[in-house]
């Protein structure tokens, strides 16, 4: 089958910006306070359960990984672009770090302990997130916990740059209320939500959810 038209943008995308990318985003130990409460929430409740490692879903060059890492979490990560592995590789080479899609994980039927998808399903258009989010639920352990973050709204972005560089993705911003549907379509049970308003570097309202399997 024909890989989907918008993993190849973001293949092909993220592979153009990757050094710019790592040059010019704050590593997570800069985030906003209340971004950082909730991964160390996060960090907490998987290492509590330990039903196993956290997959870092897009992980771009790792930064969020080695923070997980750090928070002692046996974290590893999951990102499309060869380029972003390679500098993840690079920067913490005792961490795993692999090239897959999120909508076909390679992992085993209840493997993970937990899954982080911060800021990385924003570029998958909307008919393809029941889809992602069914393999969030088929890889995560009963018990487990999802953390997702990213920007919210009701808006469709198609930018031509990004970090001074020619891009093709584009990104679907869609309602809080939505993505908690469409997780619980998928079979979580949400139980924390965090609705932040634009300040300092991040120019969009943004998010975080928490999620069980039960």
């Amino acid at each position: 089958m024909a890989e989907p038209s918008f993993l190849t943008a973001v293949r092909e995308s993220y592979d153009t910006i990757a050094a710019d990318y790592v040059d010019r985003v704050p590593p997570p130990t800069e985030l906003d306070p209340l971004s950082r409460a909730m991964l160390a929430g996060f960090a907490e409740l998987v290492r509590t359960a330990g039903l196993g490692p956290v997959a870092d879903l897009g992980c771009g060059p790792g930064r969020v990984t080695a923070y997980l890492a750090g928070l002692g979490v046996p974290a590893f990560g999951v990102d499309l672009s060869p380029k972003m592995v390679g500098l993840a590789r690079q920067a913490r080479p005792d961490l795993r770090f692999i090239e897959g899609s999120m909508t076909a994980l390679e992992a085993k039927d209840d493997e993970l302990g937990g899954i982080l998808a911060w800021y990385s399903t924003h570029h998958t258009p909307p008919k393809w997130l029941p889809e992602v989010f069914a393999e969030f639920h088929r890889t995560l352990a009963p018990g487990g916990h999802l953390l997702w973050g990213d920007y919210v709204g009701d808006e469709r972005l198609r930018p031509t740059q990004a970090y001074g560089r020619p891009v093709s993705y584009e990104s679907y911003l869609l309602p809080l209320d939505r993505m908690v549907g469409l997780l619980e379509q998928a079979g979580f049970v949400v139980i924390a939500r965090l609705e932040q308003e634009p300040g300092g570097r991040v120019k969009r309202p943004h998010a975080c959810l928490v999620a069980r399997k039960p």
